[in-house]
């Protein structure tokens, strides 16, 4: 297993409930594959929502399928401020004590409480992958990606492995801007 790995940016995006679904699709709704993902079972769903926060709104916001126990939304600190929030940086999945936000569908709107996060930079991981350079689930890494006028290191990448996934680094939106990210990129992990 090599030591660059493909990085893909995650940008605002949220995961939904069947009980939130049903709200804001209506009874019996269920999410539309526009495109699957490098995370193997994960895809991109026809269906938007609009986030909205204490100051401001986030449109058409992209869901992330299949639907999962509780409703998660990832977004980056600069969307965050837009929404007037202030939500923690955690790994996913990680919502005890996060923010609430409004979420507005074609059906209906609710408002989650602990919902918002800002996703901690991390790495998925299959077994093997992660077995093969010595590392474990949630151990943190440097990650070094190079771009012709920006290359920076970035800490606190968190490793995500489990038998689900596929090896690829994900950032958000405001590190790819901030290292100058565009096209395919590949990191480099060190410890």
């Amino acid at each position: 297993m090599s030591n660059r790995i493909q990085v893909e940016i995650s940008a605002r995006h949220l995961h939904l409930s069947k009980e939130h679904l049903a709200v804001l699709f209506g009874e019996g709704a269920e999410l539309t594959c526009k495109k699957y993902l490098s995370q193997p079972g994960q895809f991109a769903c026809e269906e938007r929502v609009h986030i909205i926060g204490p100051k401001g709104k986030l449109a058409n916001v992209i869901i992330i399928g299949p639907t999962r126990a509780k409703t998660q939304v990832e977004v980056s600190l600069s969307d965050a401020r837009i929404l007037g929030l202030n939500p923690p940086i955690r790994p996913s999945g990680d919502l005890e004590g996060s923010e609430g936000c409004r979420l507005v569908g074609p059906a209906g709107e609710l408002y989650v409480p602990e919902c918002v996060i800002v996703a901690k930079r991390h790495i998925h991981m299959s077994p093997e992958d992660a077995k093969a350079l010595g590392l474990h689930d949630l151990d943190d890494v440097y990650f070094k990606v190079e771009t012709p006028d920006r290359t920076m290191i970035f800490g606190d990448m968190v490793v995500r492995t489990n038998d689900q996934s596929a090896t690829f680094a994900h950032i958000d939106t405001d590190e790819a801007n901030a290292a100058g990210i565009s096209g395919r990129v590949f990191g480099e992990l060190f410890q």
